[in-house]
């Protein structure tokens, strides 16, 4: 072959590489605000229910208002490092951290609802008080820990900037810089071997943090990962006889894929790899694929379509055993139940705007309406989604 031949030959191979490596183009022309987990067109209905004392939302605004992350009084407790070993032990400013994310996304829903300019001050003296402090993660739950508190911090920050709240340019600046520099480096390459609520969590708030930076190379990169890693957490028999991997976790053979789903070998569709782990964690991996969703909605993308098979299988899969059904032979007759707050975004997208039946995981959602929170990320899912249309 000519010398000339050959470099075209190379060429076109690493062409088919770079087209392999680098995730096709998902960020949206011109991106939508506010638009990370919450519309404005969705809090505009949320506020005429609660303003007509119509419920639920009524009863879940008055919930979120009585709690203490609701609190005019609270005083931010920001770190330089916040430092998180396994679940949290060391705690130094772990539970620190993630509250008062979710205190600053509870005082930016309660500022867009009462119109009460205190809410928005609190919101924003909560997060000038992080951005001017924070510098850094470590320990092992540092992803995880960044992730969590990342995706409130998203949230709150999109409606706070975007809602006429008074956040200064050089406060929003700031947070911007805290976001782009201490937050989305820890979470955007995933953790592909861990279990899979890490990586769903960690896509969730890589997603929210770069529609506020509007960073298309972020979004991009948290929608690939995403794609490939919701098939690998939720199954379905089209998948074959065994689940899908994580690309890039090393997980292989077969004996290595079973130990990854806690030992279970009965694969049945909706189950999630970490049912026969216990359902709260499965549950963090629900609510983060269904709040991903719903912010790319906002932007544009509709991405239900491609996981609603998955994620409705998931949801009506563990809302029968949380509602009093007998495990069987799943997980060995040994099953550790408490879902958590966590369906009400996903049963509205698919039972709601879809209209895909879904009884067992509506008989659940109404139960245990109003969802609060659950302390780490997921907070006022009725409120802000429950027979939400917009």
């Amino acid at each position: 072959m000519s010398p000339a031949r050959l470099l075209s030959a190379v060429c076109a191979v690493l062409v088919l590489l770079s087209a392999a490596i680098v995730p096709a183009a998902a960020a949206p022309p011109t991106f939508r605000h506010p638009g990370v987990f919450v519309s404005a067109a969705q809090l505009d209905f949320v506020r005429g229910r609660v303003n007509a004392g119509a419920q639920p939302w009524a009863g879940a605004y008055n919930q979120m208002m009585s709690h203490s992350l609701a609190s005019l009084s609270r005083n931010p407790k920001p770190r330089a490092v916040v430092e998180c070993g396994p679940y949290s032990k060391p705690n130094l400013g772990c539970t620190d951290e993630r509250q008062d994310a979710i205190a600053a996304y509870t005082m930016a829903l309660a500022w867009y609802i009462t119109r009460d300019s205190r809410y928005a001050a609190k919101a924003i003296s909560i997060m000038d008080a992080w951005s001017a402090t924070i510098r850094d993660h470590t320990n092992s739950n540092a992803p995880l820990q960044t992730a969590w508190a990342g995706t409130s911090w998203a949230k709150a920050a999109e409606l706070i900037r975007h809602t006429g709240a008074g956040w200064s340019p050089a406060g929003v600046n700031r947070f911007a810089t805290m976001l782009r520099e201490v937050y989305l480096p820890e979470i955007i390459n995933g953790r592909a071997a861990t279990n899979g609520n890490w990586e769903l969590t960690m896509m969730e708030a890589s997603l929210g943090i770069a529609v506020f930076l509007e960073d298309r190379s972020a979004y991009d990169r948290a929608v690939a990962k995403f794609r490939t890693r919701v098939p690998a957490y939720i199954y379905l028999t089209s998948d074959g006889a065994l689940p899908k991997t994580p690309p890039g976790s090393g997980i292989d053979t077969r004996d290595e894929i079973i130990r990854y789903w806690h030992g279970e070998t009965g694969f049945v569709n909706g189950l999630a790899q970490e049912t026969c782990r216990d359902f709260t964690h499965t549950g963090y991996g629900i609510a983060s694929i269904a709040s991903f969703a719903e912010t790319t909605r906002h932007q544009g993308q509709d991405i239900y379509p491609e996981i609603q098979d998955r994620l409705r299988h998931a949801m009506g899969f563990h809302a029968r055993f949380e509602l009093g059904e007998s495990p069987g032979g799943l997980c060995d007759g040994t099953i550790k139940r408490g879902l958590g707050p966590v369906l009400e975004v996903g049963y509205n997208a698919l039972a709601g705007r879809m209209g895909i039946p879904m009884n067992n995981t509506q008989r659940l959602v109404e139960q245990r309406r109003p969802e609060g929170t659950n302390m780490l990320f997921a907070a006022w899912q009725t409120l802000t989604h429950a027979n939400n249309p917009a």
